[in-house]
């Protein structure tokens, strides 16, 4: 068995571990996890299938992520779970009871993640929604087209996020937000000025360059890189990402299933890895699929297991959920 996990996060077909599934996790020892509503039933099984995950790969700290934004990105629903709203209906309010909605949704979010055992939340959505854009990609997704507060809800959804023990994931760097087609369907290009871009898009990802972990657009940035999606574009991740905004964090790529991306599964893998991203993440639990990610995916080491090792867990402080939605729903009745 390898010293250090894999650079990969990997998906798991349904409620429960199959056999097979647990001895290629053994083997493969991918970094952690990541759920999705095939995997969602009601709250007993997820926590036995969380720690079924991390006894596969022998290590209680592995991390087991999950997609949970509010609106329509949830995985985690009613009735066992909170109903929590779009980050667009949020930004809907007033400044001062949107910073407190932000606060609260992330708040709420990481109570019904840590209830589970999942440990990190891919939110909050940095992206600047910009007129023109499908709205079906973003869209309520965003904050709103205001880079500032874009910034200031997203900084009080992570502190949220934190403050219940869950590390919150700033996505989608270097900005998914003028997006004209679906990444999951086709590779979006954005011709944008690197100057235009540097006052709106790139202005909420400086502004929580500190958070601790970021996950990666497929778009091509055709000012920057004409050829490669910023996921595995070395220009990007070096003078944007990490130059320009100055992301210090673990860098994760987004799905490498989305059709957005050519080439076999390994390909994609390496491509991603090669480009600066720290692990890449596979989503649709294909066996054959992960064993080729996993095959690419080098043991982490170097820069990248520093950046994952100076990651602090945080502890959650005492909170009461149900007082807390309520305060959530009458602010909501403003929007």
């Amino acid at each position: 068995m390898s010293s250090n996990p894999r650079a990969c996060i990997l998906g798991v077909a349904g409620l429960a571990l199959t056999a097979e599934e647990r001895a290629f996790f053994a083997e493969a020892q991918p970094l952690g996890f990541i759920l999705f509503a095939r995997n969602i039933e009601a709250p007993p099984q997820v926590r036995v299938l969380v720690e079924s995950l991390r006894a596969a790969v022998g290590r209680p700290d592995a991390p087991v992520l999950i997609d949970q934004e509010g609106g329509r990105v949830a995985r985690l629903r009613p009735p066992h779970w909170h109903a929590l709203p779009a980050a667009a209906r949020i930004a809907g309010l007033s400044p001062a009871q949107a910073e407190q909605a932000a606060w609260l949704a992330g708040r709420l979010i990481a109570h019904d993640c840590a209830g589970l055992g999942i440990d990190v939340a891919c939110a909050p959505v940095l992206d600047v929604f910009q007129p023109g854009a499908r709205t079906n990609v973003i869209g309520d997704r965003s904050f709103g087209s205001d880079p500032g507060i874009v910034a200031r809800l997203g900084r009080a959804m992570a502190e949220g996020l934190l403050a219940g023990g869950v590390l919150p994931v700033a996505k989608h760097l270097p900005g998914h937000g003028r997006a004209h087609v679906d990444s999951h369907v086709a590779l979006p290009a954005v011709d944008t000025a690197r100057e235009e871009l540097e006052r709106t898009d790139f202005v909420p990802f400086r502004a929580l360059n500190d958070l601790p972990l970021g996950m990666t657009a497929h778009i091509v940035f055709g000012r920057i890189d004409r050829e490669a999606p910023a996921t595995q574009s070395a220009a990007v991740i070096a003078e944007i990402i990490r130059g320009s905004i100055g992301f210090g964090g673990f860098l994760v790529s987004d799905d490498l299933c989305m059709a957005a991306l050519g080439g076999s599964f390994r390909e994609r893998a390496e491509m991603s890895l090669a480009a600066g991203c720290d692990a890449v993440l596979h989503c649709n639990a294909n066996l054959d699929e992960m064993r080729d990610v996993a095959a690419a995916a080098h043991e982490l080491s170097g820069e990248a297991w520093e950046r994952w090792q100076r990651i602090d867990r945080p502890q959650a402080m005492d909170f009461d959920g149900e007082e807390a939605a309520a305060r959530l729903a009458s602010l909501l009745v403003l929007v």
